[in-house]
């Protein structure tokens, strides 16, 4: 049993729609006190969560959905809002190692695995500026200096953080319209009928015409999915 903390883009196929049903296996087991798994080292980091497993679920179906995949199972678990587990089974940056061993032989995700930091960096960056404009310049700057280049370990565990919260609204509408640069050609779309768009409409034709133009660094950007698996 897995329940990944890295980005649902980075699984493949098989993993991302494993995880949905270990994730309402594990749903299943807190909800009615099954003993099955019960101490099993990541049930017990998720005991308590229900709302962080309630948003680990939107965040897998918003990929999915991506993918082409439909939801009809809801997690209604609430209990302590805001609140993730406080310890990882493995840090972000070994779960990208455990997936690069899994997936040696097998399709990819997505996302492909980052290589380094910059990697990791350039696949989040939206996400992060869609949550905290500070971070998104401090770490940017960061990742490219000569030092941050090579810590993949502290930039996957920081940014993993950072996008355990959710984006602000204030700031949604700019990323969003970051992102319409890269596909703003590929549609007539401009000016005043941009503006009348609600962000998640604008998210919904962002997604469309970055799959439908092969649009290599929108499809391999966390937030092409991410930024559905909250309120916008």
């Amino acid at each position: 049993m897995r329940i990944w903390d890295l980005n649902p883009g980075y699984l493949n196929k098989q993993s991302l729609l494993g995880e949905h049903r270990e994730l309402h296996g594990l749903v299943s087991i807190i909800k009615n006190n099954k003993k099955g798994y019960s101490k099993h080292p990541e049930t017990l980091r998720w005991v308590g969560l229900g709302w962080a497993l309630k948003q680990r679920h939107k965040l897998l179906v918003a990929e999915m959905n991506l993918r082409g995949y439909t939801d009809r199972s809801p997690v209604l678990l609430r209990s302590k809002p805001g609140v993730w587990p406080e310890i990882f089974i493995d840090e972000p940056a070994q779960q990208i190692s455990i997936l690069k061993q899994k997936y040696k032989h097998l399709e990819p995700g997505r996302i492909p695995l980052p290589k380094n930091a910059q990697n990791f960096w350039a696949q989040h960056k939206y996400s992060v500026m869609a949550r905290d404009i500070s971070a998104y310049k401090t770490i940017g700057k960061w990742v490219n200096s000569k030092a941050g280049a090579k810590e993949l370990h502290r930039v996957s565990g920081e940014i993993t953080t950072i996008l355990r919260s959710a984006p602000e609204q204030r700031l949604i509408e700019n990323t969003l319209l970051h992102m319409w640069g890269y596909v703003s050609k590929y549609s007539s779309i401009s000016g005043k009928n941009l503006d009348s768009l609600s962000s998640k409409s604008l998210l919904k034709k962002i997604q469309l015409l970055s799959l439908e133009n092969n649009v290599k660094y929108l499809n391999e950007s966390t937030a092409l999915s991410e930024l559905n698996g909250w309120d916008i």
